[in-house]
């Protein structure tokens, strides 16, 4: 693609044969036939009117069904499919002239993006650490997002390390990362006596070990189960704050974990090898990008987080993320400390006051503490805030937080206050509603739906909408076969999530989907995501995504270009596509005509292997665009 014998593993390597073989089955002919008829009508079209440059492109092709391939009509006003002849009007917003030039573009004039350095290879933009060093090191600022200025934006394709290869297959994978994706020996060395992590070869492997379990991850989360039922289905999702989410999973429960960038090296990057959810993150001075009332379960093991620090700011911003009757777990100093404390190297007086410091904090803000057993410490969030207005009334620190938005998180300050939990009329009610216990929660209509608090998503909303994803998700699967294969795909990236739709019907797959919220999103829809028990986070687009290269399996953008158009770069939002996405990823990219029309461009420049395939509709048409690395 780029070249014969790149010297390293690189997104530009043409995947092996085996790995786009699809697109070569006997089955798709029809699709391609489909494809070359409708470019040889628009450029025909196109041709037709070339003379009149302010004139206005119209053309209409037949999309023609066939047997093996099922054309689907989609709309973006409605989620009705159909399989019958349908027509695709390409209602395009350019003149003929610019139109024609856009789909023959010369090879020499397309805009080339070359490999950058290989010391590149690992590269965050917004947790650069060379760039963190410029800011306040109190309460770990310096750790935050701190993203390039413009001029500063790399224009070149971040490499793979040398000898990279795809990771293993989950659940393999849960267990065994290839070094050389994540070229590595200090956590080998650091944790050595904890039995979390051996180098073997050419190999990490992974025996569910870890400084607070002596018996194993898994006995670890089955001494929780103990205290707290993890089986019923009323724990879905949970946040972790360090890396250690991936035996939660055979639980059903789905755990987005978070560590920064430097001092927990590599341990996000092994997460995210492994198959695990997580993101580069930090609880310093801004709020967690997710909204209030969020996750069933907040779990640190070890986690070295000054809890107790701050007048209690952290705890407060774990309560804001934590749902009604939701729970908090922490093992590892200063719990059991009476045990421990020679072993931690610290002095009695120290953990001591560290734990008194974390007692009283809780009580102020309304927990309860439901167990101390051992190494572990459970405290439950109150299900609603009728008893803890009466008891601030006379103990008014910290006070709650003024009237504002408990789901604004995209930058917003911590502030040392309790973030209001909804009203309720009597002390039986949960506060913003009650949730099904999973799996009845992903169909079940949210809570924030039903009481009215998503601007302009009613209940008929949400049911179309859950429609309209079973409809395309059958669409691209008889376009993209490999996502029918169990195991090809599985970190998976949905750039503009909306109501969670296309994550909720790929649930019973061994995968798992970062939801993404844009925050330039008309609607904020993350609440309504988590509800169904899905996990995501805020996002803008026009800065890079905080996690490392070669994060995701598949991307799926859907209407992203449109959204962004005159607010950033289009190849700077493709060139993050890039940097994230595993080699022989794919990408599937809905938008309007026009911009895919660009998004082609710049796609071929950055030598993506590109199949279109159109949907029709009698009000807007979109193209899918599939991309093989």
């Amino acid at each position: 693609m780029a070249g014969p014998n790149p010297p390293y593993y690189t997104p530009l390597s043409k995947p092996p044969a085996a790995a786009t073989s699809y697109w070569k089955k006997p089955r798709l002919y029809s699709l391609a036939v489909v494809t070359i008829l409708c470019s040889f009508s628009y450029l025909f079209s196109a041709w037709q009117h070339s003379g009149a440059t302010t004139s206005i492109v119209r053309a209409t092709i037949p999309c023609f069904p066939s047997t093996n391939i099922t054309i689907k009509a989609h709309s973006s006003s409605s989620s009705s499919t159909s399989t019958t002849s349908t027509e695709l009007d390409f209602a395009t917003h350019h003149s003929a002239d610019e139109s024609a030039a856009a789909a023959t573009v010369p090879e020499e004039t397309i805009k080339k993006y070359p490999p950058c350095d290989i010391k590149y290879s690992e590269y965050t933009p917004c947790e650069d650490t060379n760039r963190s060093l410029k800011f306040d090191r109190d309460r770990l600022i310096y750790r935050e997002r701190h993203c390039p200025e413009k001029d500063e934006l790399l224009k070149c394709r971040v490499p793979a390390p040398h000898g990279y290869r795809n990771p293993f297959k989950w659940p393999l994978s849960r267990g065994l990362v290839w070094y050389a994706n994540v070229p590595h020996n200090e956590l080998t060395v650091e944790k050595a006596v904890q039995n979390w992590i051996r180098y073997e070869g050419d190999r990490f492997r992974f025996p569910g070990g870890g400084t607070m379990f002596p018996n194993g991850a898994g006995a670890y989360i089955d001494d929780i189960g103990k205290l707290i039922n993890l089986n019923d289905g009323s724990i879905r999702t949970a946040i972790d704050t360090g890396c250690g989410g991936a035996y939660l999973l055979s639980r059903n429960i789905v755990a987005m974990s978070f560590a920064p960038r430097d001092t927990h090296e590599a341990q996000v990057q092994f997460a995210l090898e492994r198959g695990v959810p997580a993101l580069i993150g930090v609880i310093a001075s801004k709020r967690l990008p997710y909204p209030s009332r969020a996750f069933d379960m907040a779990h640190c093991s070890r986690c070295l987080i000054p809890w107790g620090q701050y007048d209690g700011t952290y705890l407060m911003e774990v309560d804001r993320v934590l749902r009604p009757g939701g729970y908090w777990i922490l093992s590892g100093p200063p719990i059991n400390w009476k045990n421990h404390w020679k072993g931690w190297q610290r002095t009695v007086e120290d953990l001591n006051a560290e734990q008194m410091q974390i007692e009283n904090i809780t009580k102020s803000i309304c927990w309860k503490k439901l167990v101390e057993k051992g190494d572990i410490a459970i405290w439950q969030k109150p299900t609603n805030h009728l008893h803890c207005k009466k008891f601030h009334k006379t103990v008014k620190n910290p006070p709650f937080c003024p009237a504002q938005d408990p789901d604004k998180a995209w930058y917003t300050d911590l502030e040392t206050c309790l973030t209001p939990l909804p009203e309720v009329s009597n002390n039986e009610e949960v506060a913003g509603g009650e949730l099904e216990k999973w799996p009845k929660r992903l169909n079940a209509v949210p809570p924030r739906i039903t009481r009215g608090t998503v601007n302009g998503v009613t209940l008929e909303t949400f049911q179309q909408n859950s429609h309209l994803w079973r409809g395309r998700i059958s669409y691209y699967k008889t376009v993209n076969n490999q996502l029918e294969q169990v195991g090809r795909y599985r970190n998976i990236l949905d750039m503009n999530a909306y109501l969670g739709g296309f994550a909720a019907i790929l649930t019973e797959d061994p995968l798992w989907v970062m939801n993404i919220v844009p925050v330039e999103a008309k609607v904020n829809t993350l609440g309504v995501i988590y509800e169904r028990g899905l996990i995501g986070t805020y996002h803008s687009w026009c800065e890079a995504m905080s996690t490392y290269p070669r994060t995701y399996d598949l991307i799926h953008a859907d209407s992203v270009f449109t959204l962004y158009k005159n607010r950033c770069e289009m190849e700077d939002i493709m060139l993050e596509m890039d940097r994230i996405l595993r080699p022989e990823g794919s990408l599937i990219i809905r938008d309007d005509v026009d911009m895919l029309v660009k998004v082609k461009r710049i796609a071929d420049g950055l030598n993506w292997e590109t199949s279109v395939a159109f949907s029709c509709s009698s009000t807007s048409s979109i193209i899918s665009i599939y991309v093989d690395l």
